[in-house]
């Protein structure tokens, strides 16, 4: 299934991580990638969450699985029957997770194989990894080029993803080679006013921590619950919202277009700017 039409272009690799469970990954993975593939871009989702498995979910794809990632690691499954087709976005797939087995069953060999495969087919391989920093978490964003951290504005939050950060400066194949995975923060159930009353940490306390470029600022919102609930992304369940808005931007920002967000002239809107010290 070379739906990239013989090119040699080779797609790029994107974890979407954090460090703390809860924090918005998968329906930020389902999201961005609705986003870019809306856009013209071919987008393989692969969920690395082995044992739990709710990326399909979100995709509204769970009674299409057939073949998983264990399936096609362990070479008992090709990687074009274990693919499946977005029914709305025909350059969308989800390669998705197993529920019965764990991650014991992933091995390093087997993940580099099927990434390189991804990565001949499609523009963008976007890896929703497990939280923290386990072996299942270590292993989805091994072949990473580029890292979306997600975070939500609490200390723990975001001291957690501070050890994300480490980790893919040290434990991925580009750190190894002397190379820099490039980095992105995402901050996630964003209330403005909240954070204004203290009762959260300000956008501009989030990047003094973390030193990562603004990727977007995703509003807390009952449409992101919505969405997941019906088994679509916000960016294609609910387009017009704010939370679908700024996923928009923020894969926007990952092709390297210089995005003005609505909500980012003036104070945010220099954020957004602003690059890592």
């Amino acid at each position: 299934m070379d739906i990239r039409q013989g090119t040699t272009r080779m797609g790029k690799v994107l974890v979407v991580t954090s460090g703390k469970g809860g924090v918005g990954k998968t329906t930020s993975t389902a999201a961005l990638g609705a986003a870019l593939a809306q856009n013209g871009q071919k987008v393989a989702v692969v969920d690395f969450d082995v044992g739990l498995r709710n990326l399909d979910l979100i995709m509204g794809a769970e009674r299409r699985v057939v073949f998983d990632l264990i399936n096609v690691v362990q070479g008992d499954a090709k990687l074009a029957q274990a693919l499946i087709r977005d029914k709305r976005i025909d350059t969308l797939f989800l390669l998705p997770a197993s529920q019965t087995r764990d991650k014991d069953s992933l091995t390093e060999e087997g993940v580099a194989k099927v990434i390189g495969e991804l990565r001949e087919q499609f523009d963008w391989v976007i890896c929703d990894s497990p939280a923290g920093i386990e072996r299942g978490a270590q292993l989805a964003m091994r072949h990473a080029d580029v890292a979306v951290v997600v975070t939500n504005p609490e200390v723990s939050s975001v001291r957690d993803s501070d050890r994300i950060v480490g980790v893919l400066d040290s434990k991925t194949v580009r750190a190894e080679k002397g190379e820099v995975v490039e980095k992105h923060l995402l901050l996630t159930r964003y209330d403005g006013s909240r954070a204004e009353r203290g009762e959260m940490l300000k956008v501009e306390d989030v990047l003094d921590i973390l030193s990562i470029p603004l990727l977007g600022v995703v509003p807390e919102s009952r449409e992101v619950l919505r969405a997941s609930n019906l088994g679509t992304p916000v960016t294609l369940g609910s387009p017009g919202s704010a939370p679908a808005q700024a996923y928009e931007e923020a894969a926007r920002r990952l092709r390297g277009e210089t995005v003005t967000t609505n909500t980012g002239r003036g104070f945010l809107g220099k954020l957004f700017g602003r690059r890592a010290a």
